[in-house]
C-alpha cells in the first residue's frame, strides 16, 4: 500500500483528503505545517508527498527544498497543492523541485491520475541510490 505524506493545515481539508485517499488502497501520514513535513518526509518514508504551499512556519516552497537538499528525501515525488493558480505560481513550484501541481479544490480523479502517474514513475526508476 503506497504511502502518502499530506502537508496539510487546514483541517478540514486535511480530513477530506485523508478519507478519500484511503479509501483508495492509500496509507495517509500527516504533517500540519512546514516545519512537521520537513520531519515527516525523513522519518515517515513516504512514497509521494502531497505539499499545500500556503503553510505556517515554513511555505510549502522552503519545504520542498528543504526536502530535495537531503539524499534520503531528495526523489520523493511531490505534488503541490495550492490555491494560487497562476501560470508563474505553477512554474515557481516545479522550479523549485515539486514533480507535479494540482489547483485546489482538489479534483480527485484528476488528482489520482497525477499520483499514480508520479508513483509508476518511481517504480520504473527502480530504486533510489544511496
Amino acid at each position: 500500500m503506497p504511502r502518502i505524506l499530506l502537508v496539510e493545515d487546514n483541517p478540514e481539508s486535511r480530513e477530506g483528503l485523508t478519507r478519500r485517499l484511503e479509501r483508495r488502497g492509500y496509507e495517509v501520514v500527516l504533517a500540519c505545517d512546514g516545519r512537521q513535513g520537513v520531519e515527516m518526509a525523513q522519518s515517515a518514508s513516504p512514497d509521494l508527498i502531497l505539499m499545500d504551499i500556503n503553510l505556517p512556519e515554513l511555505d510549502g516552497w522552503e519545504v520542498t527544498r528543504l526536502i530535495r537538499s537531503v539524499d534520503q528525501t531528495r526523489g520523493i515525488p511531490i505534488i503541490a497543492l495550492t490555491a494560487h493558480a497562476l501560470t508563474t505560481d505553477r512554474q515557481k513550484t516545479l522550479d523549485v523541485g515539486c514533480n507535479d501541481y494540482h489547483a485546489k479544490p482538489v479534483e480527485l480523479p484528476r488528482l489520482l491520475n497525477q499520483i499514480e502517474a508520479l508513483l509508476r514513475r518511481t517504480d520504473s526508476a527502480g530504486p533510489t541510490p544511496s
